[in-house]
């Protein structure tokens, strides 16, 4: 690590599902027994918005239920205790490495704590319910939907990434499934750079070959056990 100037991490559904949150990709595509075509696409919403704004107003009130896990107190201490550049880019669209007290946080998700307006473009922190289409609080529209990017959309901040990427001495994949693009190709990007690459999961990912190293196990185990190495 004495290398190391600048890192970036990124994480997935692995990081928060000992927190209890359940991961996005489940057998049978399903996800708490719904098609994901019908819960997490624009399709989707077009075609039931009421199922999808109830199973979202759903999800965000059980995640302000939950609770960091050492996985996220650990990367929130490597966060505050690391003197170079770091960018924590998350898939996941709870608040818990905010919660455990990381800030240098970006949500290429987007999160379930807030609401997008869809006429004024306007993003506004939100902890109710959406269901009852209430208005916008900028424009008084009522055209707010979860904030939240589904399949067939843009994740957020992608140049940020790819700068952040490109100015790496390391990059970290911690409790994804390797599935889902483009952050999936993070790694292959990293490589081409002549970047080292690390990935921290439960078990190999789709994605495992192309790192330079593995370590599998729990995130509570091996994330604190890896960031104790690093601020050593």
């Amino acid at each position: 690590m004495a290398d190391i100037r600048n890192i970036v991490i990124l994480t997935g559904a692995g990081v928060s599902a000992e927190s209890g949150i359940d991961t996005f990709r489940s057998e049978g595509g399903l996800w708490e027994q719904h098609k994901v075509e019908d819960v997490a696409t624009p399709g989707g919403f077009a075609r039931n918005p009421d199922l999808v704004l109830r199973f979202y107003d759903m999800r965000r009130e059980a995640i302000q239920t939950k609770q960091p896990n050492a996985a996220h107190d650990a990367l929130a201490r490597l966060d505050k205790g690391w003197s170079g550049e770091l960018l924590l880019v998350t898939q996941n669209v709870d608040d818990l490495h905010e919660r455990a007290g990381a800030s240098r946080v970006l949500h290429m998700h987007g999160t379930h704590l807030n609401a997008w307006c869809t006429s004024c473009d306007t993003r506004t922190p939100w902890t109710g319910t959406l269901i009852e289409r209430p208005p916008c609080p900028a424009c008084d529209t009522r055209a707010l939907r979860p904030d939240v990017v589904w399949f067939g959309e843009m994740p957020y901040r992608m140049e940020e990434i790819y700068g952040a990427l490109r100015q790496a001495d390391l990059f970290v994949s911690i409790g994804t499934s390797g599935a889902v693009y483009p952050a999936a190709g993070f790694v292959r990007d990293a490589g081409k750079l002549g970047i080292p690459t690390l990935e921290l999961n439960l078990e190999p990912s789709q994605g495992s070959s192309w790192f330079a190293e593995s370590r599998h196990g729990p995130a509570t185990q091996i994330v604190p056990e890896w960031v104790e190495e690093v601020l050593a």
